[in-house]
């Protein structure tokens, strides 16, 4: 990491990380408050996160139909 941010491409891509997906994990994290999984075991976390995650997309369509 310490070689590919020495570069001005690997800082750049490193920069263009906030603004593509960071922002969706704060905005699940802040505004649904999902700070942890209630479950145990990887298929029922995974499970969980799709939840989560549909949620958020559907949340997301409503918004823009609505408009």
């Amino acid at each position: 990491m310490k070689r590919k941010l020495q570069t001005k491409a690997g800082r750049a891509v490193y920069a263009a990380r906030k603004t593509i997906v960071e922002p969706v994990f704060g905005q699940i994290k802040q505004a649904r408050g999902f700070r942890q999984f209630l479950l145990r075991g990887l298929a029922k976390v995974r499970g969980e996160w799709a939840l989560v995650c549909l949620t958020h997309n559907i949340l997301k369509l409503y918004r823009l139909c609505n408009e």
